[in-house]
C-alpha cells in the first residue's frame, strides 16, 4: 500500500475498513471524557462490552442455584458449569489452527508451561554424573532473552532432574548487527545440537522486539531431527495466523489477556497435538483432568480425559471462563485472516509515520511476515521523556528499560487516524 501522511488519508482508510464496527464492541479508556489512543493491547487488551453481561449471567446462576449450577442452568444460560470449558473450544481451535480436542482453556500460562514440561521434557540422563552426557538427549534449546517467566520454568525443570541450567539450556542469541534472531540461526542450532536435545521451547513472537518467528519452518526442522517442540504464544495468539496442527507442533500454551482481551490475569489455554493423545505421557495429574464419565467414582489411579482436557488439574474458574468465552468469540467472529490483513496495514502505516524521525530506531523487522501488531522503538536519547510525553498526549504505549517504547495498533479496536496522531505527537516533540 502507498501511504500518505495526512489526516484525510487516515480517515479514508478507516472509512474503507471492513472491521471498523468491531471498535464499538469494546470500552475505549477515556481521560477527561476524551478517548485515549490505546496502543497497549500487547500488554492488556481492552474490555469487551459483552464482558459484564457474561459475568453477570454466571453470578445469577451462582445466586439462584448454588452448587447445582454445575449440573443445571438458569434462564439465559446455555451451559451448566460442568462442561463450560468445552464452549470455548471451537473458537480457540479456529484461532490457533487446531482440532477442538487439541485445545483446552485452563490455569495461567506459566502454570500450564510447568504442566506441559512435566510431560514433554524427559531428559535421557541416567544421573547427573554420567561419564558422557553429550551422548544423552537432555538439553533444551531456547532463545536468549525470552520472557523471564519461561526462563525460570525451564531452569526449574532442569534442576528438578538434577542438572545444571548453564550446562543444559542452549540459548540462540540475537545477531549483533540487527538485534534479531534469524530463522537460519535457530535451524543451525537445532542441527548442531540435535544429538543432545530433548526439547525445543521458545516464543512464537518475541515480547521485546515484536519479531514473529517462522514457527512452521522451525517446527519442521525439529520434526526432521525427532525433537519435541513447544511454543509460548502469549504475543502470537490473536495477533498472527497460527496452524499448530498442520505445523506438527507438539504443544503450546498462551495467555488471553493481550490480543484476546480476556481481562487482567485472564485464563490461559493449552494445545497438545492429537498425535500425543493416545500416548501414556507422564503428567502432573489432577482430579479435573480425570475422565469426565468416571470422575465422580473417586477411585485411585489416574485415567486422563481424552485430548488436551487430560492436562487439566483443578476445578475451572467459571467467572474467568465466562469473560474468556465472551472475548474470544469476538476474535473468532472477526476472523484471523481479516484481522491479519488490517494489522499489516495498521502497522505498516505506523512504520511510515515514524520514518522521518532519525531519533527513533525501529527494532522490529520491516518484513511484514516477521512482525505482528507491535513495533518496538529504540529511543537512545530522552526515550523516557518521549514516552511520558506520549502518555500526556493520551497515547498509551508500553515502556521497557532502558530505551524501548512498544506500540501495538490492534486491528479489533485501533484506527488509522489514531496511528496518524502518534506521528503528529512525535513530530511536535522531536
Amino acid at each position: 500500500m502507498n501511504y500518505e501522511n495526512s489526516l484525510d488519508f487516515a480517515r479514508q482508510l478507516d472509512q474503507n475498513d471492513s472491521l471498523r464496527h468491531f471498535r464499538d464492541r469494546f470500552h475505549i479508556p477515556q481521560r477527561d471524557g476524551v478517548p485515549l489512543t490505546y496502543l497497549c493491547g500487547n500488554s492488556l487488551g481492552l474490555q469487551p462490552k459483552t464482558a459484564r453481561e457474561a459475568l453477570e449471567q454466571e453470578l445469577i446462576t451462582w445466586q439462584n442455584l448454588g452448587v447445582e449450577g454445575w449440573f443445571d442452568k438458569t434462564e439465559g444460560a446455555d451451559q451448566p458449569w460442568l462442561g463450560y470449558h468445552t464452549t470455548c473450544k471451537e473458537a480457540l481451535s479456529q484461532i490457533v489452527g487446531a482440532e477442538p480436542s487439541e485445545v483446552c482453556p485452563m490455569n495461567a500460562l506459566t502454570v500450564n508451561l510447568h504442566l506441559l514440561l512435566a510431560s514433554f521434557y524427559s531428559p535421557g540422563v541416567d544421573s547427573p554424573g554420567v561419564d558422557s552426557p553429550t551422548q544423552k538427549k537432555y538439553k533444551i534449546l531456547t532463545i536468549k532473552g525470552d520472557f523471564p517467566s519461561d526462563q525460570y520454568a525451564l531452569e526449574t525443570h532442569v534442576r528438578h532432574h538434577g542438572l545444571k541450567p548453564a550446562e543444559t539450556i542452549i540459548e540462540v542469541a540475537p545477531r549483533a548487527d540487527d538485534g534479531l534472531i534469524h530463522t537460519t540461526d535457530i535451524q543451525h542450532a537445532i542441527a548442531e545440537h540435535a544429538d543432545s536435545l530433548a526439547l525445543i521451547w521458545m516464543s512464537g513472537v518475541n515480547y521485546y522486539t515484536g519479531q514473529v518467528y517462522n514457527m512452521a519452518v522451525i517446527a519442521e526442522t525439529a520434526q526432521r531431527h525427532c525433537i519435541p517442540i513447544g511454543f509460548d504464544l502469549a504475543h502470537a495468539i490473536g495477533n498472527v495466523p497460527l496452524r499448530l496442527h498442520d505445523w506438527g507442533v507438539d504443544f503450546a500454551t498462551w495467555c488471553s489477556y493481550k490480543y484476546l482481551n480476556g481481562g487482567p490475569g485472564a485464563i490461559s489455554g493449552v494445545f497438545v497435538h492429537e498425535k500425543h493423545h493416545q500416548q501414556n505421557l507422564p503428567r502432573l495429574a489432577g482430579w479435573w483432568g480425570y475422565r469426565e464419565d468416571r470422575r465422580f467414582e473417586m477411585t485411585p489411579g489416574f485415567l486422563p480425559a481424552p485430548g488436551a482436557d487430560g492436562w487439566q488439574v483443578s476445578t475451572p474458574n467459571i467467572l474467568a471462563l465466562a469473560l474468556h468465552r465472551a472475548a474470544i468469540s469476538i476474535t473468532a467472529e472477526a476472523g484471523i485472516v481479516a484481522l491479519r490483513q488490517k494489522s499489516e496495514q495498521l502497522t505498516g502505516f505506523l512504520e511510515y509515520v515514524l520514518t522521518p524521525f532519525d531519533a527513533i530506531q525501529i527494532l522490529t523487522p520491516d518484513d511484514p511476515n516477521q512482525r505482528g501488531c507491535q513495533l518496538s522503538l529504540l529511543v537512545r536519547k530522552n526515550g523516557k521523556a518521549l514516552f511520558n510525553y506520549l502518555t500526556e498526549q493520551g497515547i498509551i504505549g508500553d515502556w521497557r528499560e532502558p530505551d524501548c517504547i512498544r506500540l501495538a495498533p490492534t486491528p479489533l479496536y485501533n484506527t488509522f487516524e489514531e496511528v496518524w496522531r502518534v506521528g503528529e505527537a512525535l513530530r511536535k516533540f522531536l
